[in-house]
C-alpha cells in the first residue's frame, strides 16, 4: 500500500500544480486592471501605479506565478524600499480590500466551514444510513414506503429553501433559539451550539435523504449476492449476515460519496454560511467575488480544490480496510 500512496501523493502534487496554473491565470488574466480594485473611488493614477507596483502586477503573468508558488512555501515580500511588506509562510497572496494576508483571511473563516461540515456530516451519516438500513431490511413494508417517500421529499427540497424556512419559524416566529451570531465553541459553546444547530439541520436534510436511498439500494443489492446465501447456508444469524457481509460490501460506494460531499463542503457551504451569517469559507468566497477580489478567490478555489484531491486519496485507502476484495498496488 505504501508504494500507491507514494504514487498518488505524486500524482496529487502535479494534479495540484496544474490546478493551481489554470486558477491563477483565470482569475488574473482578465480584461480588468486589478491594480485599480486595490482602493476606493478615491484612487488616483498614481497610487493605483504604487500598489500595482506593491503587488507586483506589474511583472508579466509567469513571474507573477512564480513569485505566488515561491511565496506559499517561503513566504514573500511585496513592494521595494520603504514601503515593503512581508507576507508570511505560507502565503496565499494580500488582499487589499481588507487590508490583510489571504492566509489570515482563510485561517480565521476555515474552523468554521470544519465546524459545520463535520457536525453537519456525523448528523446526515447517523440519520441517512440507519434510515437506509431500516428501510431495507424491512423492503416492500410500511417502514420502508415511509422512509423512501419521507427522504424523496427531503432530496427534493433546496438548502436555501430549508434554511430560511428553518429560521423564519424556529427563530423568528417561533422564537425557539436566538437568531444566529456565531461564537467559537472555545468561548461560549452554549451559544456557539444554538448557532450551528439549524444549519447542521439544514444540510443534514438534504445529505441524509440521499444516503438513505444509497445505503437501500447498496443493501438491496448485496443481499441477492451469492456469498450471502452462502453465509445464510451456514447456519449464521440474520443479523451476522446482514452486518458482517451485507453492511460491510455494501459500504464502498457510501464511502465514496461521503468522502466527496465532506470534502465539498469543507471547501464552503456557501448558501449555508451566507443564510445563517456563518464567517466560514463559503461566505468569505461571496465576499470576494461581489469585492473582485482576485487573491482571495484564487486561494479559495485553489484550498477548495486541496480538500477535493485529498479526500479522493483517503477515500482510496478506505476501500482497501473496508472491502478486503480490493487491493491497492
Amino acid at each position: 500500500m505504501f508504494p500507491y500512496i507514494v504514487r498518488r501523493v505524486f500524482v496529487m502534487a502535479f494534479m495540484l500544480t496544474i490546478l493551481s496554473i489554470i486558477t491563477f491565470l483565470l482569475f488574473n488574466a482578465v480584461p480588468t486592471d486589478p491594480a485599480m480594485l486595490t482602493c476606493g473611488k478615491t484612487c488616483t493614477p498614481d497610487i493605483v501605479a504604487a500598489n500595482r507596483i506593491r503587488l507586483g502586477l506589474d511583472q508579466p503573468l509567469y513571474v507573477q506565478y512564480a513569485e505566488w508558488i515561491k511565496g506559499i512555501f517561503v513566504g514573500r515580500t511585496y513592494g521595494s524600499g520603504s514601503a515593503t511588506f512581508e507576507c508570511s509562510t505560507p502565503c496565499l497572496g494580500y488582499s487589499f480590500r481588507n487590508g490583510e494576508e489571504v492566509t489570515t483571511m482563510i485561517v480565521d473563516a476555515l474552523p468554521v466551514t470544519l465546524y459545520l461540515a463535520l457536525g453537519a456530516f456525523i448528523l446526515w451519516m447517523l440519520i441517512g444510513i440507519s434510515a437506509g438500513i431500516v428501510a431495507a431490511k424491512n423492503h416492500g413494508k410500511w417502514q420502508d414506503r415511509t422512509i423512501m417517500g419521507v427522504s424523496l421529499i427531503g432530496y427534493s427540497l433546496p438548502v436555501f429553501f430549508v434554511g430560511l424556512l428553518l429560521l423564519v419559524f424556529v427563530v423568528v416566529r417561533w422564537n425557539l433559539l436566538p437568531y444566529p451570531d456565531y461564537e467559537s465553541p472555545f468561548d461560549d459553546p452554549v451559544a456557539f451550539f444554538q448557532t450551528m444547530l439549524l444549519p447542521w439541520i439544514t444540510l443534514a436534510i438534504l445529505y441524509a435523504a440521499y444516503y438513505a436511498r444509497l445505503t437501500r439500494s447498496q443493501m438491496l443489492e448485496t443481499m441477492g449476492e451469492d456469498y450471502i446465501r452462502t453465509a445464510r447456508a451456514k447456519g449464521l444469524s440474520e443479523r451476522v449476515v446482514f452486518r458482517k457481509h451485507a453492511f460491510r460490501a455494501g459500504l464502498t460506494p457510501i464511502v465514496t460519496s461521503a468522502g466527496l460531499d465532506l470534502a465539498g463542503l469543507l471547501g464552503g457551504a456557501v448558501i449555508t454560511e451566507y443564510i445563517f451569517s456563518l464567517p466560514g469559507l463559503g461566505r468569505l468566497a461571496i465576499g470576494a467575488v461581489t469585492e473582485y477580489d482576485l487573491p482571495t478567490i484564487t486561494a479559495t478555489v485553489l484550498v477548495a480544490a486541496v480538500f477535493v484531491i485529498v479526500s479522493n486519496l483517503v477515500v482510496d485507502i478506505l476501500y482497501a480496510a473496508i472491502d478486503p476484495r480490493v487491493r491497492l498496488t
